[in-house]
């Protein structure tokens, strides 16, 4: 058995699927299609720091002035 036997089959699942009018049938044909192709697959993690420990930036914005020093 091939993946290109394994497609065929899964693409009979689906058309018999639609003709029943079995939407998750179809969908779970679709996504066994996609996994078989690789289309799926995760990127590995990566290494990152949580934002839970991530420190706070806050930055303070002072408002621009006039020569008076009142705010514009």
């Amino acid at each position: 058995m091939s993946i290109d036997d394994l497609m065929t089959e899964l693409d009979d699942a689906r058309l018999t699927a639609k003709a029943n009018g079995q939407a998750s049938a179809m969908v779970a044909a679709t996504m066994s299609k996609a996994k078989l192709l690789g289309l799926l697959d995760k990127p590995p993690m990566r290494d990152i720091e949580p934002i839970a420990n991530r420190p706070t930036v806050i930055r303070l914005v002072a408002p621009k002035t006039n020569d008076k020093g009142k705010a514009v």
